[in-house]
């Protein structure tokens, strides 16, 4: 294999590991510094230019993206994604998870435990939304902070209520977080590659610092992971994208709270503290992928005209329940069942002899006409008699001052 690794700094101990580990196993490899890339894009033919010279084939691209070059640096990734090289990381991926608000939203969507969070920008509207997250103490952060920088713990509603207002003064966005307090100091990082946590690791704070981060002089201790946490890491990770991911997470009395998916961990923290050789995890992962080049599914499904992908959805009740997946003549109807969902166990390609549960979710390829009427309505949220005469005063007043205007005019 043919590695390219996309770093701007080839002395740091994850790019030297990273290199160290494809050498040892016999794989081509060298550092690319991120910056000195030419994107060029002519028809049917994406190209890349490094140091003004055409760029030599690479089977695959490891990409160590700074938050500072994010935006030409998933350029780059993405004509690697273009020229069919196998990217450890997609451009997408690496975009959903350095945005902290972003990551958030799409994680809060598929039932992925985190703390309670509220985002806001009007000075009004922060009393309220820290009360909204449990009240004080809240964890402040800005949205494109890293390693610890830009994480702030306010004791109190009013210094939170000042922190934020000379932070949005700033131009910054922040978060408000609700502060875990039974986990106060520590946290959990889990390396994700692929589908499994290789090593993970307990961060514990020293002092007063109640940020756990290396970075910040925390420590760190080997840890083994129960089934919920790494299903938790390996999910989070790939819902946004991910397949080599540092997880951080915290151990709320309710289970594991995500806290940050990190697209480009660092590797001497969890190495040094594991002893575990995770830089080869990395490249053995990269080396058994290489011969399955990344497809852009919503381009093939474009020119596909009528069909998709959709979730069909067998309630309790349906017709459904109690039949095998060959007796529902989805196949007569080119519907084909790609995976199969059953409460937190995924079949991909189930066998026509399965039968259905209530509450099982099927993937499925198919004409979207003949899928249509199979698709639940999504469930509206209702409205309490309370906002309903909220609503009705609301629109009465509108109506007033627009009669009022009226008669001024």
């Amino acid at each position: 294999m043919k590695l390219a690794i996309l770093s701007c700094s080839p002395n740091a101990y994850s790019t030297r590991r990273l290199k160290e580990a494809a050498l040892q196993r016999g794989h081509k490899v060298r550092i690319l510094n991120t910056l000195k890339f030419a994107i060029d894009l002519r028809k049917g033919d994406p190209d890349l230019y490094y140091r003004q010279k055409p760029l030599s084939v690479y089977d695959a691209v490891l990409p160590r993206i700074g938050t500072s070059i994010t935006y030409f640096g998933t350029a780059v990734v993405r004509q690697f994604q273009q020229m069919d090289v196998f990217c450890a990381n997609p451009a997408h991926g690496i975009v959903n998870s350095r945005d902290k608000l972003r990551s958030l939203q799409i994680l809060s969507r598929h039932h992925i435990g985190i703390p309670m969070t509220t985002f806001v920008k009007d000075k009004k509207d922060v009393i309220p939304a820290i009360e909204r997250v449990g009240g004080a103490p809240v964890v402040i952060k800005l949205i494109e902070g890293t390693q610890g920088i830009g994480v702030l713990l306010a004791e109190s509603r009013k210094a939170a209520e000042s922190i934020i207002e000379l932070l949005q003064s700033q131009k910054q966005n922040v978060l408000v977080q609700k502060f875990v307090a039974e986990s106060k100091g520590k946290d959990i990082r889990a390396f994700v590659v692929g589908d499994r946590v290789v090593a993970a690791m307990r961060r514990v704070a020293q002092g007063q610092e109640f940020r756990s981060n290396v970075h910040r002089g925390g420590v760190a201790e080997r840890v083994e992971l129960d089934d919920q946490y790494v299903e938790t890491a390996v999910r989070a990770a790939q819902i946004l994208g991910l397949r080599v991911a540092g997880v951080d997470m915290l151990e709320g009395k309710d289970g594991p709270q995500v806290m940050e998916v990190n697209s480009s961990p660092g590797l001497e923290g969890i190495e040094t503290c594991t002893e575990l050789d995770i830089a080869g995890a990395v490249i053995d992962y990269i080396a058994a992928q290489v011969d399955f080049p990344e497809i852009d599914l919503r381009q093939r499904l474009t020119v596909s005209k009528g069909y998709g992908v959709t979730e069909i959805y067998v309630p309790e009740g349906s017709d459904f329940v109690g039949m095998a997946i060959k007796d529902t003549q989805l196949e007569d109807l080119d519907i084909n069942v790609l995976t199969l969902y059953r409460g937190k166990k995924v079949v991909p390609n189930p066998r026509g002899s399965r039968v259905l549960e209530p509450d099982d979710k099927l993937l499925c390829f198919g004409k979207m006409e003949a899928m249509r009427g199979m698709v639940p309505k999504k469930a509206r949220r209702r409205r309490t008699p309370e906002v309903k005469e909220l609503i009705t005063d609301e629109l009465d007043h509108f109506h007033n001052r627009e009669n009022k205007e009226d008669k001024d005019d």
